[in-house]
């Protein structure tokens, strides 16, 4: 049997032909496939507008600065995280802030928000773990209260719902930020996007995606120019996404239900067979959300388990995972003044016992029933 990866892209012959129709097109990058890319996921979401770039964490740096984060201002963050949601916040330069965890769900605690809340607070970064969405009708309210932004990393997210909408509508957010990395629910690559239903931010977003220029004569600041004429009006980065790239999510994003589907159908095996384990914790759907099941998160008896178990399943073949590192343990934010002795306690608890299994749409079923069988003997 091959090793089983944690994650993997579903890449088929119509996604591979709709490349090659690109590849031998006039357009490479900064074509057609880019704005129809953009449109297809704000008609799947409900946003207004959506901003294609080169990464997820081009998308969340871009939707930072959009939202105005600069020196020393505080994002109220999950330290069960990628390290990109916390870095999106320093490279603005601006101060993450790490708030604990609901203990079920592994999301972001309202609770704890409301705690962390100071004069320098100037956005909130739920973060959708595993693509269950956070409490985002509680964190909007709280938002609201205090004048701050909602950025919602939802890398993990795509083709989620929180009480009948989809994440990416933006209806408790300001901005929502999808990737499309090879383990996501979609796939273009490398790359990401920005979300939103504000016109303003919008444009901010288009120009910070190239190099901060327009080429809209409407808005130059010189009067009167040759029709060549371009203007850098700001300081912006090179976060283009092809149209390739576009091509391959737009063809993705058309099976983008079938795939989250076959990942609950994988779910519901799991949890069929492994709720009469002793001492295995199950991840949890609450009733008013519908997960995207992006990954698939056990937790064990104690850290002790943890390894024997992550290991075990190494050693068999399975490339199980540990999602994820407290942020503030990576030795590059530990040794900044502001992380020294941070610690967040049910997070603490959550990184030390969790293994993340195999959840992607081509496990087959001989390769999922060789990961219980694995996960039940090494448990005993």
């Amino acid at each position: 049997m091959r090793p089983i990866p944690y994650g993997r892209q579903a890449i088929d012959t119509a996604d591979i032909r709709e490349v090659v129709k690109i590849l031998k097109s006039d357009w490479l990058t900064q074509g057609p496939k880019i704005k129809e890319f953009e449109d297809a996921l704000c008609k799947y979401t409900g946003a207004k507008y959506a901003v294609a770039v080169s990464s997820g964490t081009a998308a969340l740096h871009i939707a930072c600065l959009s939202a105005g984060i600069g020196h020393r201002d505080e994002v109220i963050i999950s330290p069960i995280t990628f390290a990109a949601s916390a870095n999106s916040v320093l490279y603005c330069g601006g101060k993450p802030v790490f708030s604990d965890i609901q203990e079920d769900t592994v999301n972001i605690n309202p609770l704890e928000i409301r705690k962390k809340i100071s004069g320098k607070t100037r956005a909130l970064m739920p973060v959708h773990f595993a693509g269950h969405p956070c409490d985002m009708e509680e964190i909007g309210g709280i938002a609201r209260k205090y004048n701050l932004a909602v950025i919602e990393d939802a890398c993990h997210a795509l083709g989620a719902e929180y009480k009948g909408s989809k994440i990416g509508a933006c209806k408790y957010s300001d901005m929502t930020v999808f990737s499309f990395h090879p383990v996501k629910s979609i796939t273009t690559g490398e790359g990401g996007a920005v979300l939103t239903n504000s016109k303003s931010f919008y444009e901010k977003l288009l120009g910070l995606r190239a190099h901060g220029i327009t080429k809209d004569f409407n808005k130059f600041k010189k009067k009167g120019a040759g029709f060549w004429h371009y203007e850098m009006q700001e300081l912006g980065f090179n976060y283009r996404i092809t149209d390739f790239q576009c091509a391959l999510g737009l063809s993705q994003l058309k099976k983008l239900d079938s795939f989250i589907k076959r990942r609950r159908e994988i779910r519901d095996i799991y949890n069929e067979a492994l709720k009469m384990v002793s001492g295995l914790v199950l991840p949890v759907e609450k009733e008013y959300v519908h997960s995207s099941w992006h990954i698939y998160c056990l937790r064990l008896k104690n850290s002790a388990m943890q390894k024997k178990v992550y290991e075990g399943l190494r050693n068999s073949g399975i490339l199980a995972q540990v999602h994820y590192i407290p942020v503030y343990r990576h030795p590059y934010y530990s040794n900044l003044p502001d992380y020294k002795g941070v610690k967040c306690p049910l997070a603490e608890k959550y990184y030390s016992l969790a293994v993340t299994l195999p959840l992607f749409p081509g496990l087959t079923v001989p390769e999922i029933k060789y990961v219980i069988s694995k996960v039940k003997e090494l448990s005993v």
